[in-house]
């Protein structure tokens, strides 16, 4: 119980997928100018990744391997992937349509976001068992979360800030998101 609640704390914050192995930058930029759309974003990565661990560990244990095809796993893993992003993506169309209209196209990209597909390899590459697997998912994903949150509220305050014309947009949220990086690198070596 100790190694799975301490896989959970180094992928939540010592490895986080955004600040220490910069995994997901694109939706990170994209996503983070508003709260309400940050959190749905992180969310829908959070569940994606979860679901995605739970669901590449057999295909990679109990198909490739066996059959010694392992050579295939990224292309497999990335066509279960997108499967997985078109049935949440046509859930929030159908169940929560602002959400799904405020995502706009970083919703489909959760299908080529790195962080998807790097937390289904880091799984197979580490060899992690099929609970380590899904744990590391889930807090790989409430890492993304956390991080993707942490820049929304920064950049929220942006609107009120004086920032120099150069620095407005995304240089801005790039030092922002540099700053919070290397805040999170202190935790990586205290441990």
């Amino acid at each position: 119980m100790a190694n799975i609640f301490l896989l959970a704390i180094t992928a939540l914050l010592i490895e986080n997928f955004v600040f220490v192995k910069f995994y997901g930058i694109c939706p990170f930029l994209g996503v983070s100018q508003k709260t309400e759309t940050a959190v749905g974003m992180g969310l829908a990565v959070t569940f994606t990744m979860t679901i995605a661990s739970a669901l590449t560990w057999p295909l990679y244990y109990f198909v490739l391997k066996p059959l010694q095809i392992e050579y295939l796993e990224t292309i497999a893993f990335i066509l279960l992937i997108a499967c997985l992003v078109q049935l949440i993506e046509m859930f929030l169309q159908k169940a929560i349509p602002s959400l799904y209209s405020a995502l706009g196209i970083y919703l489909p990209l959760i299908t080529t976001n790195c962080a998807v597909l790097g937390v289904a390899l880091l799984n197979v590459q580490n060899d992690y068992n099929f609970i380590e697997s899904v744990v590391y998912g889930f807090a790989a994903g409430l890492g993304f979360l956390l991080a993707i949150f942490l820049l929304s509220l920064v950049r929220e305050r942006f609107e009120f800030a004086k920032i120099p014309k150069p620095f407005q947009g995304v240089p801005i949220a790039l030092i922002a998101g540099g700053l919070l990086a290397l805040a999170f690198s202190g935790l990586r070596l205290s441990f």
